[in-house]
This record gives structure tokens, sequence and C-alpha cells, in this order.
């Protein structure tokens, strides 16, 4: 259990020495305050569709479709769950609506895109991740078409379509078609390894744009918040260890119980940040949790995999 404690805190700390360096950029005047909108766009239209076409190209089949046939369903479950927590309970963080939604999304979603991406390949194998991306499909419509819908005013939000043809949903679409239809042999060589190497970059920007982003905030202010902590707790240690007795109660096998750890162990993303900033609405509670979690999780990411890894 200690070497497998070891093994995934090592990959979680590349991850933060990333996030760091993100982080003393921006205190340090290093990069312009535009990095942020930049390195955002490059990870939303290029590195994370690089990784989904560069997964579904290698792994996606009738046969691996059929064999991971079960992985959406129990995805939907555990959000039916999270939601049915989630609702209520974001009632006891906040009496203001705009602040309770940004409870609910971060007591329903982790950072399951930016680092259950990173992490997952990293610790189970380029293989995990192509499960771990079928998974995770019910949370990427769920947060297109509500989640990020919510912080957003009502005048300035989009269509329900218009929120769903994203660049993730797109290359998702062109990742199955590529796979199922076998176009990959036909694809030329260099634009091959154009797409492994974008995806490459996902993780490490990915961190690198984290940091930045919490770097815009007073770290005192940030720490200060009592109820932040009660959430990222429940965010990172209560509520996957409940999802995954429930799961292992119905009889999920290991690797469920594994993406269900990933996506739903994972710290809180920057949406209650970035969305927020761009309607003009209060992003401290947003950047105290992605703050936090991103640093708790180093050791709770670990810990749970050592445990149910051993458990398992």
């Amino acid at each position: 259990m200690f070497e497998t404690f070891s093994a995934t805190l090592n990959a979680m700390l590349v991850l933060f020495s990333y996030m760091l360096i993100g982080f003393v950029a921006k205190k340090k005047d290093i990069l312009p305050d535009s990095a942020a909108t930049v390195l955002s766009r490059l990870e939303n239209y290029f590195f994370i569709p690089a990784v989904i076409i560069n997964t579904f190209v290698e792994y996606c089949s009738i046969v691996s479709l059929s064999e991971n046939r079960n992985v959406i369903l129990y995805c939907i479950l555990t959000l039916v769950l999270a939601f049915a927590i989630a609702m209520p309970l974001s009632k006891a963080f906040a009496s203001d609506l705009y602040q309770r939604n940004i409870y609910r999304y971060a007591l329903v979603f982790g950072n399951f895109s930016y680092m259950g991406m990173a992490i997952v390949p990293a610790v189970m194998g380029a293989e995990a991740l192509y499960s771990y991306m079928l998974y995770v499909l019910p949370l990427c419509f769920v947060v297109y078409t509500w989640g990020t819908v919510i912080m957003i005013p009502k005048e300035k939000r989009k269509t329900f379509w218009q929120n769903l043809l994203n660049p993730t949903v797109i290359s998702i679409g062109i990742g199955i078609v590529l796979g199922l239809t076998g176009a990959k042999s036909i694809v030329p060589a260099f634009l091959t390894t154009t797409i492994q190497n974008c995806a490459s970059c996902m993780g490490p920007v990915a961190m690198i744009l984290t940091g930045f982003i919490i770097g815009q905030y007073d770290l005192r202010k940030m720490i200060n918040n009592k109820r932040v902590y009660i959430a990222t707790g429940l965010r990172l240690l209560v509520f996957p260890t409940l999802y995954i007795a429930v799961l292992s109660l119905l009889g999920a096998d290991p690797m469920i119980l594994f993406l269900t750890l990933f996506a739903f162990g994972t710290p809180l993303g920057v949406n209650t940040v970035v969305f927020p900033a761009a309607y003009g609405g209060d992003t401290s509670t947003g950047a105290s949790m992605a703050m936090i979690s991103h640093t708790i999780c180093i050791f709770t990411i670990p810990l749970l995999y050592a445990v149910l890894t051993g458990l398992i």
C-alpha cells in the first residue's frame, strides 16, 4: 500500500509543481494577465481535444465500447447521487443564490477534466484514460448544459446547443468516428505526431493555468474561509468514499471504482473562478476552493487510491 501511495504521490507532486510555476509566474509578473486567457484557449481548443482524439483513435472500437457499456451508466448513477446530496446541502453554505450556485457546482463536480485526464494515464496507464473519458461523458454533458450556466446571468446565457457544441464534445465525436472507422490508418504521420505532442501539453498547461489564476488573489484571504475547508473535505474525502462504497455494494467492478475516485475525488476546478470573473460575479469563494482543494488533494488522492487498491 505504501508503494502505491508513494507512486501516486509522486505523480501528484509533478502536477502540483506545474501549478506552482503558474502561481509564481503570476505573483512575480513574469507573464501578463492576458496569459490566463491564452492558456485557457490553448487548453480548450487544442490540447484537451488532442488528448480526446488521440485516445479515442487508439482505443475506440466496437469491442471496447461493448466492454465499457456499463461505465457511463455507473457515472450517471453517481451523478444523480451527487445532485441529491449537493442541492439541499448547498443551502447550509450560503443564503445568497449566486454563492449557493458556486457551492452547488463545487459539491457536484471535481476537476475531472484538467486534473482527471492528467492523473489517470500517469497512475493507471494510457488505456485506462479511454475508459475514463467514456465514464465522464455524462459529467461533460451536465457541466456544459447546467453547471457553467448557473454561474452566468440569465440575460447572457447561451442556448442549449450553443453550450453543448463545444470543442470537447466535438472532439469526442471526431475521435469516436476515427476510431470506429479505422480512419487513423489514413491520417498522415505528421498530423498524428502533432496531435500526440499537443496531447502531451494538456496536463502541464492545465496546471500552470490553474496556478496562474489562483495567483491573482490574496493568499491570506483565500485561506481564511472556514466554509471552504468543509466543502473541500466533502469534495476530496467524504463524497468519493461514499460513492465508491455505494457502487461497491451494487457490484461495480474495480475499474469503475477507480474511475469514480478520479472523477469525483479530484479538487475543484477553475470554472467557479473563470465564469464569475467573465460576468462580474464574486470570484473569491471559487478561488479559495480551487487553491485549498488543489493543495490538499496532493495527499488525499494518493491516500484514497492506495486504500482502494489495498482493499481490492
